[in-house]
């Protein structure tokens, strides 16, 4: 037993070194947004996907560029228009000759058969197109008539949009918004950073990351996360954290039953314990603590709870009452 766990404590080791040298590639390309550099990494080694929102100009598309890059994982872009159709998503089977000159049918790629998947401004695309997208998030697979293909792992989708810029928009239907594992917010630099990068682009536009790490080793990472052990109370509190946001319940807190309109699905409680896992070890530790499942709290429900007009009218954000949930959560 001690021999286990000293070899636990030696992989926990490096899977923290891993970490910090994707970090440090990142940072060559990204300035600031620590948190979010953060976050996404936890996503990409939990198996989740992440809605990134923020106005343009911000360095969305080129983090995950230069994450194609630090993690040698082919990237693809995809730039939604309410024009794009399914299939220039997912693919399409066409009607070609083969070498005797029959005419057969030949499954075409889309570019969703990539590791890293930028789904850029997918709110503007149709809702049939953003259906295309339901199967391969959840299931990392795609049906196509009555085919069904898989994707190579590890598979990661980020999607971005613009809370500014909503006209010829379609909001993502609740059912795709669970199939996020976080939800967050790039904010605007502050100056020091502002001039950083405007610096670091007056030298080359192009990302200058180098590759650390590769898909089986991420895949490595992800068993290694999924072994961390979890107390009861720990994973007692997630659900509760998760069923506090339902005023609907008579144990729900004040918070709760004053500001919010819809409370968060049980996908939220399998969210906060995975990701918490991998947070505790990027932290260096082998086991899940509360403070693991608070920091992941607003990432992980700001998407899946909706407030009411009354937090609205008291101007309270989604972050504001998911702090005072967190607060009246024992």
């Amino acid at each position: 037993m001690k021999e286990n766990i000293v070899a636990n404590m030696e992989e926990v080791k490096e899977f923290s070194a891993t970490v910090a040298r994707v970090k440090a590639e990142l940072r060559k390309d990204v300035v600031g947004q620590d948190e979010i550099v953060d976050n996404v990494i936890i996503a990409i080694i939990a198996g989740g996907n992440v809605l990134l929102e923020g106005v343009p100009g911000v360095g969305k598309t080129r983090l995950v560029r230069s994450l194609g890059k630090t993690l040698s994982l082919p990237f693809s872009r995809i730039q939604f228009t309410p024009d794009l159709m399914p299939s220039d998503v997912t693919g399409t089977n066409v009607i070609e000759k083969d070498e005797t000159g029959k005419m057969v049918s030949t499954f075409r790629r889309g570019p969703i058969f990539a590791n890293l998947v930028l789904a850029d401004e997918i709110n503007r695309a149709t809702p049939k197109t953003q259906s295309a997208m339901l199967e391969v998030m959840q299931e990392h697979k795609i049906t196509i008539g009555n085919d069904r293909y898989e994707l190579a792992e590890p598979f990661f989708v980020l999607a971005t949009e613009n809370p500014i810029e909503q006209d010829g928009t379609y909001p993502l239907p609740e059912a795709q918004m669970d199939r996020f594992v976080f939800k967050l917010i790039m904010k605007f630099p502050s100056e020091e950073e502002l001039v950083d990068i405007v610096n670091m682009t007056q030298v080359t536009l192009e990302e200058t990351a180098n590759g650390v790490v590769d898909g089986p080793t991420i895949l490595k990472m992800r068993k290694l996360a999924s072994q961390v052990p979890v107390i009861d109370d720990v994973v007692k509190y997630a659900v509760k954290l998760v069923s506090n946001t339902h005023a609907e319940l008579s144990a729900s807190p004040e918070s709760t039953k004053k500001y919010v309109k819809y409370g968060a699905s049980p996908r939220a409680a399998q969210a906060l314990i995975t990701c918490a896992k991998v947070r505790a070890l990027i932290n260096g530790n082998y086991n899940v603590s509360y403070d693991d499942i608070k920091a992941l709290a607003c990432p992980v429900l700001r998407h899946r709870i909706k407030i009411n007009y009354t937090a609205v009218n008291e101007k309270l954000t989604v972050d504001d009452v998911i702090a005072k949930i967190v607060k009246e959560t024992k």
